[in-house]
């Protein structure tokens, strides 16, 4: 055993109430399952108080593991999954800027930009990605012998090979590939910045013909990948779910009962469950690390409750999201973790664990810290710092630093006012300065956008990836071709099917 292990299960050991058996400890490699819901606001959950009801998978989960009570995000989807994947803040990728914001007029003018022509002679996106330089979490683990998986929500780029899950370190792919699909045609409801259907499901970056649930294929295609792991080779198995993001439209079970915002949320807690009941089927729960969390807050501030604001706002609300971290020996039933961590701290702390390198691509520097010994040891935490947007994103500059956070001109105190409902920059202008200075500095680290001169040629692709799109088969052209004839041909002038880009500190979903 390791340096790790052995520290690990003898302080776990020495917990209140913990026995440990005479059997001999499990393999030091653990395998790695991490379950990603998409929207889910952090009040939702039982478990943070939302209807009990609506989630008595995750909340026996979290009864069983340990809750990450200052665990952070990006405060919308592509920020963290590109942060999740490579220990970066996502300025450092770009990735605070999504691929279909690159065909959004509002979006393109805050970098000073429009919309191109393609040679073809269509308004359309210029590509924007996760560069495949990037050095992901799941190369650091396939390096160091992991299978690895991802299943469900890629939201890194959905055009170019070299950007897609295949090109990133993941040997199999399942699900699909840009922002959010209808759960149950699998299309995506509008191309910026033609706001026609494309389709968008794929295995292994083909195209497949399937009919059925998303969230429920999802877990589906999880337990399949599960039952056929061997205890020989460890498994790095990534699961971002659509669920509960929308477009929210029939929802197969539930609706009799509750909302379909709530039978979504439903649907989702049973496809944990499944993947879970699984995974100790299959004898693999013992010596699997398993992480589940959400990737930015909900779109309605009563959603987050207690806390202020929402998804694409970097409040509490948009940002601090439900975690829980299960690892049988290495963490306690029914405990809290209460130190700050950020979702780019995964990869150094699962490429840890793994005996992997915690390094970035070349030229590149990484922000993940590893937190393996104070998740699992009771050390100190580590992170003192997060930085969830700086100067050129969407959204407005913001820094947490120990207990303060400065958004914009605006200072909370969140150990105080986890709610941030006083601003208390005029009580403390000397930490407004430092914060501020400390902006600047990070901003300076940003790297040159590049010119993003490839387009997306067509403009309205019938499937998203480039080579499906050269050879697309004739059962998918006709259910496209008959789902754009049922959608609206045309817009009003100025108005779009999408959210316009945030102006300041909010942004209105309710709408």
């Amino acid at each position: 055993m390791n340096r790790f292990g052995l520290l690990a299960v003898i302080a776990f050991a020495m917990l209140p109430g913990v026995q440990v058996s005479a059997k001999e400890p499990g393999p030091s490699r653990p395998n790695i399952l991490m379950i990603l819901s998409d929207d889910m606001g952090y009040s939702q959950p039982g478990f943070t108080g939302g209807n009990s009801e609506l989630t008595p998978n995750l909340d026996a989960f979290a009864a069983e593991g340990m809750q990450l009570k200052q665990f952070y995000t990006h405060s919308v989807c592509a920020p963290t999954r590109a942060a999740f994947l490579t220990g970066r803040y996502a300025f450092r990728t770009w990735s605070d800027w999504r691929s279909e914001d690159f065909g959004k007029p509002s979006y393109l003018a805050k970098l000073g930009l429009t919309l191109p022509t393609n040679e073809l002679g269509e308004k359309t996106r210029r590509i924007h990605a996760l560069d495949t330089e990037e050095r992901t979490v799941a190369e650091a683990l396939r390096d160091v012998g992991y299978f690895t998986s991802i299943i469900g929500k890629w939201h890194c780029g959905e055009w170019l090979d070299e950007h897609l899950p295949m090109g990133q370190g993941f040997e199999h792919q399942y699900g699909h590939y840009a922002w959010g699909i209808d759960y149950n045609t699998f299309m995506i409801e509008h191309n910026a910045p033609v706001p026609f259907h494309v389709y968008d499901w794929h295995r292994n970056q083909r195209p497949i013909n399937e009919t059925g649930y998303s969230t429920d294929l999802i877990a589906d295609e999880c337990i399949r990948v599960l039952k056929e792991q061997s205890a020989d080779r460890p498994f790095f198995i990534y699961v971002p779910f659509n669920a509960v993001h929308g477009p929210i439209n029939v929802v197969p079970r539930y609706t009799d009962r509750y909302s379909v915002r709530d039978a979504a949320l439903k649907c989702y807690d049973d496809a944990v469950g499944r993947i879970l009941a699984a995974l100790q089927e299959t004898g693999l729960a013992d010596n699997t690390l398993v992480m589940c969390t959400n990737d930015n807050g909900g779109l309605l501030e009563e959603m987050n409750r207690p806390f202020r604001g929402t998804k694409n706002t970097t409040f509490e609300g948009g940002v601090r999201v439900p975690c829980v971290v299960r690892w049988p020996g290495h963490t306690r039933a029914g405990s809290e973790h209460e130190p700050m961590m950020h979702i780019i701290d995964c990869f150094a702390t699962f490429a840890t664990i793994a005996g992997g390198k915690v390094e970035a691509g070349p030229g590149r520097k990484m922000d993940s810290i590893d937190m393996s010994e104070t998740l699992f040891e009771g050390a100190p935490g580590p992170r003192d710092e997060i930085v969830f947007e700086v100067t050129g994103s969407v959204r407005v500059p913001t820094i947490r630093s120990g207990d303060y956070k400065l958004m914009g001109e605006l200072l909370f105190n969140i150990a105080e006012d986890p709610s941030e409902q006083h601003d208390v920059a005029s009580e403390h202008p000397e930490i407004v300065q430092r914060l501020a200075k400390r902006l600047e500095e990070l901003a300076a680290e940003r790297p040159p956008m590049g010119e993003k001169p490839l387009l997306m040629t067509p403009a309205l692709p019938y499937v998203y990836g480039q080579s499906e799109n050269e050879s697309v088969p004739q059962w998918l052209k006709d259910r496209v071709d008959a789902a754009r004839a049922k959608q609206p041909q045309s817009w009003p002038e100025g108005k779009t099917p999408w959210p316009k880009a945030p102006q300041g500190i909010s942004i209105d979903y309710s709408k």
